[in-house]
């Protein structure tokens, strides 16, 4: 009987791999990875584990999400364990609930292993809480890059006016239109704002500025970035540990 492992590969530095996520690594037969998870991950796996690259890039799809659940069903038929190996958690924004829906109809067995997420993962490292006493009492995690297919937007603005922290994955070739929309609901123009590029690893990369500033400082940043908006971001100068 085979099991597909939906697993979280966690933000980037592997030594945020869960112990469980480790183990069934190290146990199976094919590995069916995607952009942002560590290519260190892979070199943990058996012999005579296969690889699957399904990575979506900027701008570039590998393959399609439909493709994506099929190949993962065909190597359950072929395999006793498959290892579906995402960046961050597998249940947010990582499609994981669509994968295990599609295997769910076909009677395949399936487990869940969490990831430590990028949405609090990255700003830890970059000296950024997303809550913190006195400062913020909440966070919110929004999806930075909606379909283009939507002709109508599913992010709700004008609920962000009194939100602490908001923290936007995959958002930065949309930081413009961020900003804005942030604007113009209320925000001022020097709200804090912080870009993480890259984030848990030794090439990270983070810029700080304000609503108005952020896309003129971030011209030359790289992806994967994340965006924290927030007061929270002023605490980033006492707490920069990972540079330091």
């Amino acid at each position: 009987m085979s099991k597909v492992y939906l697993t979280g590969a966690g933000p980037g530095d592997i030594e945020l791999l869960t112990l469980k996520a480790f183990k069934v690594i190290k146990e199976a037969d094919v590995i069916i990875y995607d952009r942002l998870a560590n290519p260190e991950i892979l070199e943990i796996t058996k012999d005579g584990c296969e690889f699957v690259y399904v990575g979506k890039e900027d701008g570039r799809h590998i393959m399609p999400q439909d493709d994506i659940n099929e190949v993962i069903y065909q190597n359950s038929l072929k395999h006793k364990i498959v290892v579906r190996l995402k960046g961050g958690d597998p249940f947010v924004f990582g499609r994981g609930g669509e994968e295990a829906i599609y295997l769910e109809k076909r009677g395949i067995e399936f487990d869940i292993i969490p990831g430590i997420t990028s949405a609090i993962s990255v700003p830890a490292y970059a000296g950024i809480p997303v809550t913190h006493r006195g400062i913020s009492v909440s966070f919110r995690v929004v999806t930075g890059h909606e379909s283009p297919n939507k002709k109508i937007s599913q992010i709700p603005w004008n609920n962000f006016k009194t939100d602490d922290t908001i923290i936007f994955l995959m958002g930065l070739h949309n930081l413009a239109h961020i900003s804005k929309k942030l604007i113009e609901i209320g925000k001022s123009c020097d709200y804090p704002i912080a870009v993480i590029s890259k984030g848990t690893t030794p090439q990270q990369k983070v810029v700080v500025g304000t609503l108005e500033n952020i896309v003129e400082r971030t011209k030359d940043t790289p992806t994967p970035a994340l965006i924290v908006v927030g007061k929270v971001v002023e605490l980033r100068e006492q707490l920069k540990w990972f540079e330091n």
